[in-house]
């Protein structure tokens, strides 16, 4: 009975190779095998599913050259011959000659191409026939298809074959990531130098996707217009490792693993590194990363230790790599160092690290939603943020101050309060770097800062309103009663308080110095600058640095203060007594030399018919009225100044030079009349 089960599913088989080999019997051998091969895939069901690992197992369709369809018909022998791509019913046995124009003209320009191997078109039964208008499959007719060169599958319109063959490549699976064979489980690819390129930055090598650039479609994404961004919040954690050490930092979204790579490799054994990502693409690239810059990769729960003898050399540090949600890992685990960096917004983040944050430790967030941040996309920036915003000449610092009034809430509601120590706004990101400190206390400082802003959209001029005053009464410009309606607005909550640390942004030079980071350096040059609301010159040639730094009750060294200070101060711990006492007390005559807040653009209100003075002269004149002035980051032609907008533009209408176009024409054609 077994012999004869056997023997009956044995025989569809070979009545389905039987009609193979019908259509073919004036083909010559090899035209039959491959036949036969095609007949063969198809009873076992496995066509259009399982993958082409090997150039053996690829359809005959798939060439690289026309000489290979050439010698599957065998153009050289006498005789009639079968096309090997189409049945017969289709196209009959022919001569060589009518056989070679029909491959050419046929099947070998129309194709889809990757990497050198053409995808002809074939006309065999690869694909079920399709059927009729009645319903009758027997009556269809065989649909002329593509076999994809990755996958094996077969698509009939030229169109979907060439958006599948994107989608392999967005995937980074191409012709050379399969190898082995079909009956062993599929694995992800190892890196080659066909399918990765390996890239540098700040002494860290990364290998990377060919799609790194579409963060939609790639796990692994790299985004090289950040590296201002890296090398900001790398030298924010160079600072803190000198106050005390070691710390336990977080890279909550590592993708390729370059900025904690980069964290490891430059700082060692002063911090510990930890990053996460919930792809596991991710997680095996910044393994592979960190056996290329000989970083030994620490066991985690959820993932196998990668031995040392599997490191190339001696390994130079160690980071630990784990598969987990960012928050899950800030929610279960306490750091000294968070940095948030995700695709977008970081708000559904926030709760999550100022839960388990230390005391007196810094979180770094980057946000790159930029849409809904400068005021393009109000919606979204109302239901991420919580704020209404419109489109002024300062919206980066809008920006900016909006973030940190996010930040300043999610604090609070972990009873936890902030002293921002930088924000910067550029064209690609917003980068908001602030100093936890623990206690209610605290948290109701850092809430008092959130306040509305009062915005006059015919002059712009700008005031935080305070409770109790009426809107239009509060700016000092009277644009609300020289013109009908109302023309301001209430913008907010925004941050009120100041947005740089200066004897932070000090030291974050000096590492930036001590590292060779010379593409961040004239920007944290600006910052120091705008912090002190003082010109660059004045920086440049006054004081560089003064006695100990004072944040929050902490003693911090700067380079002159190391050898005057004592080693109780050097230690950076927290003062007590009547020493915490007078800290408290200097801070908070440092905040009455705050940087004013918002900035006036040169251009915006410049005087028709006149000319301008230089940038720099302008801020020299400002100077001499007695007014604080310094340049801004977020505009290259904004000036941070005390003055308001009315004096502001006194002093620019004052040093300002009549055009004098049309007397200097008249002038020209009087002397030419007398030339005459």
């Amino acid at each position: 009975m077994a012999e004869l089960r056997e023997a009956d599913a044995a025989k569809p088989h070979r009545e389905d190779v039987s009609i193979k080999r019908d259509n073919v019997e004036d083909a010559p051998s090899t035209t039959y095998q491959a036949a036969k091969q095609v007949a063969e895939n198809e009873a076992d069901g496995d066509s259009d599913t399982k993958p082409s690992t090997t150039a053996s197992e690829r359809h005959m369709s798939i060439q690289t050259k026309l000489k290979g369809l050439e010698m599957l018909a065998d153009l050289d022998g006498a005789g009639r011959k079968s096309c090997p791509l189409c049945p017969e019913e289709k196209f009959k046995a022919c001569y060589s000659h009518k056989l070679r124009r029909h491959l050419q003209n046929l099947h070998w320009k129309v194709y889809v191409e990757l990497q050198g191997q053409r995808m002809c078109i074939c006309h065999l039964p690869c694909r079920n026939l399709k059927p009729s208008l009645s319903g009758d499959q027997v009556s269809g007719r065989h649909v002329a298809h593509y076999h994809c060169v990755v996958c094996s599958v077969t698509i009939a319109r030229k169109t979907d074959m060439i958006s599948h063959l994107k989608r392999h490549i967005n995937k980074g699976e191409t012709e050379a990531s399969y190898s082995g064979s079909s009956d062993v489980p599929f694995e992800e690819p190892a890196p080659s130098d066909q399918a990765y390129e390996i890239m540098k930055e700040l002494g860290t090598n990364v290998q990377l996707l060919p799609n790194h650039t579409t963060p939609q479609k790639s796990d692994t994404y790299f985004n090289r217009k950040m590296k201002n961004n890296r090398q900001l919040v790398f030298c924010s954690l160079a600072v803190l490792t000198e106050e005390r050490n070691p710390l336990e930092c977080l890279d909550a979204f590592g993708a390729t693993g370059i900025m904690g790579l980069q964290w490891a490799k430059h700082l060692r054994n002063a911090i510990k590194v930890t990053i996460t990502d919930i792809s596991d693409t991710c997680v095996k690239m910044i393994k592979e990363n960190c056996k290329l810059n000989h970083i030994r990769v620490d066991g985690c729960p959820r993932g196998p230790r990668v031995p040392d003898s599997e490191v190339e050399g001696v390994p130079i540090a160690t980071v630990e790599v784990a598969k987990m949600d960012a928050n899950v890992i800030m929610h279960l685990r306490a750091f000294d160092y968070i940095h948030l960096d995700p695709y977008g917004t970081a708000v559904n983040y926030l709760d999550a690290a100022f839960r388990n944050v230390r005391n007196l430790g810094i979180i770094s967030v980057t946000s790159t939603d930029t849409s809904s941040l400068y005021a393009k996309s109000p919606n979204v920036t109302l239901r991420h943020y919580g704020c209404h915003i419109v489109r002024t000449e300062y919206y980066r610092e809008v920006a900016a101050r909006m973030v940190v009034a996010t930040v300043a809430r999610a604090a609070g509601r972990c009873n936890k309060g902030i002293e921002v120590l930088l924000a910067v706004a550029l064209e690609h990101f917003v980068l908001v770097v602030v100093r936890v400190l623990r206690g209610p206390t605290q948290a109701d400082e850092s809430a008092k800062k959130l306040r509305k802003l009062v915005h006059c959209q015919w002059c712009e001029e700008r005031l935080f309103l305070k409770q109790g005053n009426m809107v239009d009464d509060t700016l000092p410009c009277n644009c609300h009663g020289s013109l009908p309606g109302k023309t301001t607005v209430q913008l907010g909550p925004l941050w009120s308080g100041p947005l740089f640390n200066t004897g932070f942004l000090r030291r974050m030079l000096s590492a930036a110095v001590q590292h060779s980071m010379d593409d961040i350096q004239p920007l944290v040059k600006t910052l120091i600058c705008e912090s002190d609301c003082t010109t660059l010159k004045s920086f440049v040639h006054g004081p560089s640095a003064l006695t100990n730094q004072v944040e929050c009750g902490v003693v911090i060294k700067t380079q002159q203060s190391g050898e005057e200070s004592s080693p109780a101060d050097q230690s950076g711990k927290r003062k007590t007594g009547e020493e915490s006492g007078s800290a408290v007390k200097k801070l908070k005559s440092d905040m009455s030399l705050e940087h004013p807040p918002f900035y006036y653009s040169i251009h915006r209100h410049s005087i028709r018919g006149m000319n301008m003075p230089k940038l720099n002269k302008f801020l020299q004149y400002l100077t001499e009225a007695g007014f604080r002035v310094s340049r801004t980051h977020f505009d290259p032609t904004g000036v941070r100044t005390d003055a308001t907008l009315l004096k502001f533009k006194s002093v620019l209408t004052k040093y300002s030079v009549p055009t004098y176009t049309n007397a200097t024409a008249t002038q020209k054609n009087v002397s030419t009349e007398t030339t005459t």
